[in-house]
């Protein structure tokens, strides 16, 4: 699994990883299974956030389950889990941790101390992360992007792996801090989470008001996850995959060659590069935890709603014929050709045309 792997004694490793992953994967589900009914697209969603070293936002009413999902879910990984309740009040060092000054029982020295705060755990659930005021806010995005604490000119390095899960409830907004385009464009996958069907209800009451609670089962560890890590930078993506991930990317854009009329008519602003980093890398993530060693634009098409809903900005005219982001991301992998043929020795510009 070493990143120096090389020949083809590499890929057999590789190929084995591979395997192992979509072992894990299947058993990952199972185990959800057990105590969460339903959600298999956010549990996927999730995991390919996990395994592609991203972030995720999850946006859905109360009640769903969402801290059930994410603890379980850092169970069934072997990770520590803290999580974080936002509220107005809240300081950033509730999130980094503090200094505190102490005696030294051998020196009787006063000095300071730094205390961890909970964000020095492998998964964080940001529990509505849009009630707390911006500052807080963004002591947490800071961490996320930085991957440790300064505090007094030293750095205290986060554990690793590290995931932030954070939620929001879209039907309260009063009293709230809604996080800025840029700041959203930090989370690799905005998870809609949406309610259970009729049958999954019924199972949900039926579980729930039982007399026990399953036991999770350990499917992977923390050295597992960053090896699976070091996978997914290494799975092969073919030109043409690049360049229908930039197609979809350059065409939210409305001020672009590329962008389609319906584009230039509902979008004010498109995404941003980071967002073609996204696709891959979220592709290479999909592709292998269905076990292949390829990533396709199959793969790019599922994750595309994912990565685009929350770095596109539909305009009054959207909004007045009832138009949201999820609707104009599809129109988008419905109006962009896939086919690879139309990719081979063209520039993107020129496939762009067959749009």
């Amino acid at each position: 699994m070493a990143e120096s792997d090389q020949g083809p004694q590499g890929e057999m490793d590789d190929a084995e990883a591979v395997k192992k992953l979509g072992e894990a994967h299947n058993k990952i589900l199972n185990e959800l299974g057990k105590v969460i009914v339903g959600q298999e697209r956010v549990i996927e969603e999730m995991m390919i956030c996990v395994f592609a070293k991203g972030h995720a936002l999850l946006v859905g009413v109360p009640g769903l389950a969402k801290t059930l999902l994410v603890s379980s879910l850092a169970e069934t990984m072997s990770l520590s889990f803290k999580r974080i309740q936002f509220t107005p009040d809240l300081m950033p060092s509730d999130i980094t941790g503090t200094e505190i000054l102490q005696d030294d029982p051998d020196t009787h020295e006063r000095m300071f101390k730094f205390v961890k705060g909970p964000v020095f755990a492998n998964i964080i659930l940001a529990d509505e992360i849009n009630r707390t005021p911006p500052k807080t806010q963004a002591a947490l995005l800071e961490a996320m992007q930085e991957k440790k604490i300064s505090m007094s000119g030293i750095d205290y390095l986060l554990d690793e792996p590290f995931f932030v899960l954070a939620t929001q409830n879209p039907i309260e907004q009063e009293g709230t801090y809604p996080l800025p385009e840029a700041q959203l464009d930090r989370f690799l996958f905005h998870i809609n989470v949406v309610y259970p069907s009729w049958d999954e209800e019924i199972e949900i009451m039926k579980s729930v008001t039982g007399p026990t609670q399953p036991a999770l089962g350990h499917v992977l560890s923390g050295a597992d996850i960053l090896q699976f890590q070091s996978l997914v930078r290494r799975t092969p993506v073919a030109d043409h995959v690049f360049h229908y991930a930039g197609m979809l990317v350059r065409s939210t854009r409305p001020n672009e060659r590329e962008a389609p009329e319906f584009v230039k008519d509902w979008l004010s602003y498109g995404a941003g590069p980071r967002a073609s980093l996204a696709l891959i890398l979220a592709g290479k993530a999909r592709a292998l935890l269905r076990g292949r060693y390829h990533v396709s634009t199959e793969d790019i098409q599922a994750v595309a709603p994912a990565v685009l809903r929350h770095r596109i900005i539909p305009n009054f005219a959207a909004q007045s014929e009832g138009l949201a982001s999820d609707d104009i991301v599809q129109k988008l992998i419905d109006t962009i050709p896939s086919d690879e043929r139309l990719y081979d020795g063209q520039s993107a510009q020129a496939a762009s045309k067959v749009s």
